[in-house]
């Protein structure tokens, strides 16, 4: 059964909590590979980090004017165009693009002649991954997950609710 219409606040709060899911993943695999200094393009590992925007998905029926939308109502399946491949993934079905986005900032060079990676002056490009930045993310996405199922609670609770009416 499906409570609300496509953008229910519970199809919101999972894609919140879908993001964040694949953040913690990202920046855990940031942490595991900080000490890599060659990867399969013979290079330190990069950094990546996600972006995440929302896809212009919306009909010409949907407006802008000044600092107001507005809905043009000229055809009662307007909305059929929003979301034309059926995905279980709430963050496709919500409208939001995430793309991984690899960090090109190079990374330290240590001066380690004996190092198999080293190059002819004995230096050796690290990863460009701050420990401490990841750890500070991690909390960041964590904090983020828990309002995101918080919101989920509290619609679920509402639902509950109304239909004690």
């Amino acid at each position: 059964m499906k409570i609300g219409g496509k953008f229910s606040a519970f199809d919101i709060s999972a894609a919140g909590l879908s993001v964040q899911r694949k953040r913690m993943n990202l920046i855990a695999e940031n942490i595991a590979n900080a000490d890599t200094t060659k990867t399969e393009k013979n290079e330190a590992y990069k950094r990546q980090y996600f972006k995440v925007t929302a896809k212009n998905s919306f009909p010409e029926a949907m407006k802008m004017e000044g600092n107001k939308m507005k809905l043009q109502m000229t055809d009662s399946n307007h909305f059929s165009g929003i979301n034309e491949t059926p995905s279980s993934d709430p963050v496709v079905q919500t409208g939001m693009k995430v793309e991984t986005v690899e960090d090109n900032t190079e990374g330290e060079k240590l001066f380690m002649p004996n190092h198999p990676d080293a190059d002819e002056n004995g230096y050796v490009e690290m990863s460009n991954v701050n420990i401490i930045t990841e750890m500070v993310d991690m909390i960041s996405a964590t904090r983020s997950y828990e309002a995101n199922l918080t919101a989920m609670n509290s619609s679920k609770q509402m639902a509950k609710d109304s239909l004690e009416i």
